[in-house]
């Protein structure tokens, strides 16, 4: 009887046991479950762009199209006509919304996220980097402000068979790094007569939009050239920290350029010379005085400042057409006459190489052009017959810093090597063929 007993019990203790374990077992599946559910569940990302939660509204992205204007861009999205003239006249004064709209350029529309889907504030790009707000939510401001840029330090080497552009195209970087390369040698190597076997390194940076948009080339930060078996450095340094003027200069301090370029526009022909007695057809090929150097180009091709100085006109006249006049100091000063657009203000601070205008055929002129003039102690002489004043030197203060500044960079470029086929292919024909000129 006793042990009767005892086996009932032992086996009512084995069944609690496994019970027991059993409900253990299972909070710990539960617990793993929900451990699992919880890793499984990711919160949504939150998009910002313009310094908006995008997921706040119902986005609506387009382009200016032709006549589209702001007025009509809202009344489209049941925007009432007085909203609209309210909203123009209070913005006007930062961004002329009935002016500054430009085709093909895009805009954002932020708008309520419920049916009635209102507009709630107007965002346009006139560039990839610089965006305009027209906020409306509450009160009406209107602001400029920029996307986030990122920039990539980036390097190239090559040997020239051709010309730098062919040579930098070989290796898949854009051709701007080529077009900045020849405007800092500009007065050092003529680039239209580099020799075969010539060479390069270059430290540069590029832009990103948003950590993935391209934006181009920001800056060349240094550069080596072999030329001809002669090496030239160029390093970037800021020598205006209050105006930001930055200059190249060589690995001995000396600057690279002079304090004018020799032509507003690149990969540009003379078309007419300074010339006091030319006939021009124009005129019924009288004798007419051409104070000024014409540079042929197409329509919009960028004009430049050749030296740093300050607007002193930017208009339009009879003879003229649309035109800029830039004084550079006491001595010199320079105008740029036809233009098709003006980029600059009176009253402008422009750089050396600064786009203040684009070629264009307007005024007194027979085809596209940009007609240069120059002017030396308030007279119209021919550049090209002057003796120009090099670049401002480097101050003696700095030239400590500046060969301080640039002793890794010059170890960097001297590190990079040279793509390796190249250099075995012109092994096999220097010998035989030696140097050819390239134009």
């Amino acid at each position: 009887m006793e042990s009767t007993r005892t086996r009932r019990l032992g086996k009512k203790c084995i069944i609690a046991f496994i019970c027991f374990v059993s409900i253990l077992s299972c909070k710990k599946e539960v617990e793993n479950s929900d451990a699992l559910d919880t890793a499984l569940i990711d919160e949504p990302k939150e998009i910002f762009e313009f310094g908006f939660n995008l997921e706040d509204y119902v986005v609506k992205k387009d382009t200016i199209k032709n006549g589209d204007t702001f007025g009509k861009i809202l009344e489209r999205n049941n925007i009432s006509y007085p909203k609209i003239f309210e909203i123009t006249e209070k913005s006007k004064d930062s961004f002329d919304v009935s002016r500054n709209l430009q085709l093909g350029k895009p805009y954002t529309l932020l708008c309520s996220n419920d049916s009635l889907q209102s507009p709630k504030c107007f965002i346009y790009q006139p560039t990839k980097e610089r965006y305009v707000v027209i906020d409306f939510q509450d009160s009406i401001k209107t602001y400029t402000s920029y996307k986030p840029i990122k920039y990539v330090e980036k390097t190239a080497s090559g040997v020239i068979t051709s010309n730098i552009s062919q040579a930098m195209s070989d290796q898949g970087k854009p051709f701007m790094l080529a077009l900045k390369m020849s405007d800092i040698y500009a007065w050092t190597i003529d680039f239209s007569r580099l020799q075969k076997n010539d060479k390069y390194k270059v430290v540069y940076t590029e832009k990103y939009i948003d950590d993935s948009i391209y934006a181009g080339i920001h800056e060349i930060k240094a550069a080596y050239f072999e030329h001809n078996k002669e090496p030239f450095y160029a390093f970037e340094f800021e020598t205006d920290s209050v105006l930001g003027i930055r200059d190249y200069f060589n690995d001995e301090a000396k600057n690279l350029r002079r304090a004018f370029l020799k032509a507003p526009v690149n990969f540009s022909r003379i078309s007419s010379r300074y010339n006091l007695k030319r006939r021009i057809a124009h005129y019924g090929y009288r004798i007419k005085a051409h104070r000024g150097t014409d540079f042929a180009a197409r329509n919009g091709t960028p004009i430049m400042s050749t030296a740093n100085g300050t607007v002193t006109r930017s208009g339009y006249g009879l003879g003229n057409g649309k035109f800029v006049k830039v004084k550079h100091n006491a001595t010199y000063s320079t105008q740029y006459l036809h233009m098709s657009k003006r980029n600059v203000k009176v009253g402008d601070f422009v750089k050396q190489g600064e786009v203040i205008g684009y070629v264009g055929n307007t005024g007194s002129s027979s085809g596209n052009h940009v007609c240069y003039r120059f002017w030396k102690n308030g007279k119209e002489v021919d550049p090209f017959k002057e003796k120009l004043p090099e670049a401002k030197p480097i101050s003696d203060s700095l030239k400590i810093k500046f060969l301080e500044y640039i002793k890794p960079i010059k170890n960097q470029l001297e590190l990079l090597n040279y793509p390796k086929e190249v250099i075995e292919s012109d092994s096999l024909n220097t010998e035989s063929e030696g140097q050819k000129l390239i134009t």
